[in-house]
C-alpha cells in the first residue's frame, strides 16, 4: 500500500494515497488531452489523418476522449482491430500484419476500412475475398525503403534481412491493380528531421508508384508531442507529398498520443546490501515495464537523480526471480524507507500493452485521473487473470 503522498503532490494529482494499491498505472487525462490537441492542430493545418497505434496504448476506457480528436485506430492484429472497431465507434479502423491468418481474415474484412499487406503474395492470396465481400475496403502495401536512422536493431524495420515491407526490387513485375495506398514505418521515437530525410528516399525510390495511389501512410515513430519536436518540418513533409502527388496522408503514432501522460506508482518493500544498496519494489521491469529490459532504457523517477548525484544511491530491483529484473540505479536526497512510494514517469505507453504475469506476479491496477472525476480506478487484477491465461 502507498504510505507516502509527498511525491504525488509534485505531479499535481490531488489523491488520498492512504488506500491506493501499488503498483498502479495512472493516466492523467489532462496530459492526454494536451497531446491530442497538438495532434489535432497538425491535422487541421494539413488535412492529414492521424490514427492511434494501439500497439503502444490500448486503454480503451479513454477512447471516447481520443475519438474527439483523432481519425481512428491502427491495429497489428485481429484483436486490436476489434478493440478499435468496438470502442472507438464510427472511426476508421486500419490494420497491418506481416501475414494474416486465413481463419481470421473474414472477420478482418468485416471490421476494417484499410487493410495493408506486407507482400504481394499476401495481397494476391486475399484480394478476391476482399473484392467479393461487397464492402468498401481500401487496400495498401507496406514498402521498405531500406532507409532508417534507428540505432537499436530490435526496433529497426529496415535492417538488412528485415521481414517487414516490400523492397523496391520486389515491386518489379507486380500488378498494382486494386492497391489504393502505400505504407512505410521506418522511425522510432524520432524527430521530424528524420522524417524529412526518409521522405526524400521514399520519394526518389517509390515516387512512380505513389503517383498511382489515393493515400500514403507515414507509419509511426513520430514523437510529435515531445517538447523539442519540430512540428513545422512535419507539416512541410506532409504538404510536400500531398501537393506533389495529390494523395491523402495518414500518420499512425502510438507513443505521441500518451507520451508523458502516465505514471507507475510502486512501493518499496525491502532492502538488500551487495556492494551497493538495493531496494526491492512491488513492481517489476520484466513484468510491468518490459521495454526497460528490451530497449534497454532507464525510466525517470520523480525526485531522483543520477547515481551519486544525491547522498543516497540505490539499485532498484523487481519482484521476479529473474536476475536481470533491475530497473536501474538512482540517487535520493533522503534514505528510502519501507513503504515509500516511487513515481515512474512516462508509463502509459508500451507498459499495459506489454506487461505479463511471469512468476505469477500480479498486474498493476489501472486508473485514470481527470479534473472532473479525480482518481478513478478502472481495473484491478487478481489470481484469476493469471490462472486463466494458463491451462
Amino acid at each position: 500500500m502507498i504510505k507516502n503522498d509527498l511525491i504525488f503532490k509534485t505531479i499535481d494529482l490531488n489523491i488520498d494515497t492512504s488506500c491506493l494499491p501499488t503498483p498502479i498505472y495512472i493516466v492523467d487525462e489532462r496530459l492526454l488531452e494536451k497531446n491530442l490537441k497538438i495532434l489535432k492542430d497538425v491535422m487541421d493545418r494539413t488535412s492529414c489523418r492521424i490514427l492511434l497505434a494501439q500497439k503502444a496504448f490500448s486503454m480503451f476506457s479513454l477512447y471516447p476522449v481520443i475519438s474527439k480528436y483523432l481519425s481512428g485506430t491502427a491495429a497489428s492484429s485481429l484483436f486490436e482491430a476489434r478493440l478499435g472497431f468496438e470502442e472507438m465507434k464510427g472511426k476508421e479502423v486500419h490494420i497491418y500484419s506481416p501475414a494474416y491468418r486465413e481463419d481470421e481474415f473474414d472477420e478482418i474484412i468485416g471490421i476494417c476500412d484499410h487493410i495493408i499487406f506486407n507482400s504481394f503474395s499476401q495481397w494476391n492470396k486475399y484480394k478476391d475475398r476482399i473484392r467479393t465481400s461487397n464492402k468498401k475496403i481500401e487496400c495498401g502495401l507496406r514498402i521498405n525503403p531500406e532507409y532508417s536512422e534507428i540505432e537499436t536493431d530490435i526496433y529497426n524495420p529496415c535492417s538488412i534481412g528485415s521481414r517487414l515491407g516490400i523492397t523496391l526490387e520486389n515491386f518489379k513485375g507486380n500488378d498494382l491493380d486494386g492497391i489504393d495506398g502505400l505504407h512505410f514505418h521506418t522511425m522510432c521515437e524520432q524527430n521530424s528531421d528524420v522524417l524529412k530525410r526518409t521522405i526524400e528516399v521514399v520519394d526518389k525510390k517509390f515516387g512512380k508508384y505513389i503517383k498511382k495511389m489515393k493515400w500514403i501512410n507515414f507509419g509511426g515513430g513520430h514523437h510529435i508531442t515531445r517538447p523539442d519536436y519540430d512540428i513545422n518540418t512535419l507539416v512541410e513533409c506532409i504538404m510536400y507529398i500531398k501537393n506533389k502527388y495529390d494523395v491523402e496522408v495518414y500518420l499512425e503514432p502510438g507513443e505521441a498520443i500518451a507520451l508523458n501522460a502516465g505514471y507507475l506508482a510502486a512501493g518499496v518493500m525491502d532492502f538488500v546490501k551487495n556492494n551497493i544498496d538495493i531496494a526491492i519494489l512491488d513492481t517489476s521491469a520484466a513484468c510491468h515495464m518490459p521495454d526497460v529490459i528490451e530497449m534497454p532504457y532507464r525510466p525517470k523517477i520523480i525526485g531522483t537523480g543520477e547515481p551519486d548525484q544525491y547522498p543516497y544511491t540505490y539499485r532498484l530491483g523487481g519482484l521476479t526471480c529473474l536476475a536481470g529484473d533491475i530497473i536501474g540505479d538512482y540517487s535520493f536526497k533522503e534514505p528510502l524507507q519501507e513503504g515509500d512510494i516511487l513515481i515512474f514517469t512516462d508509463m502509459a505507453i508500451y507498459t499495459m500493452v506489454k506487461n505479463n504475469t511471469f512468476n505469477g506476479v500480479n498486474l498493476p491496477t489501472i486508473a485514470s485521473y481527470s479534473e472532473k472525476n479525480g482518481l478513478k480506478i478502472i481495473k484491478k487484477f487478481g489470481y484469476e487473470d493469471f490462472k486463466m491465461r494458463l491451462s
